[in-house]
């Protein structure tokens, strides 16, 4: 692997459901905190939104690895915010074999 340079931070967040007040509940994101990353562009491919075709620029970003279970630790499902950009997290792995570092395969969505 080649030196990683950890220069973004990013904020971790994860999803929670609240109740809304009217017996439902509501989505909220809660940060569990910020991390240090290096935002790497992926193999881009095209993709369907409502039936046009666009451009999809997945990223691979990586942390310091964390222990599993570690409540900064980023999984599947969660996002990563840098100010009004978001970044879903779609899987995450081992960068190697020690566990220091996380790639976290995520694309760009909207707010």
């Amino acid at each position: 692997m080649r030196a990683v340079r950890l220069t973004r931070a990013l904020v971790l967040e994860a999803a929670a459901r609240v109740a809304d007040g009217a017996g439902g509940f509501a989505e909220v994101w809660q940060v569990r905190g910020t991390v240090w990353a290096e935002v790497r562009p992926g193999a881009g491919r095209s993709g369907n939104a409502l039936g046009a075709a666009v451009a999809v620029q997945p990223l691979r970003i990586v942390v310091r690895g964390l222990p599993a279970g570690h409540a900064m630790r980023p999984a599947a499902g969660m996002r990563f915010r840098d100010g009004a950009r978001l970044f879903r997290l779609l899987a995450v792995t081992e960068a190697d074999a020690g566990g220091r570092f996380l790639i976290c395969a995520a694309e760009e969505v909207s707010g």
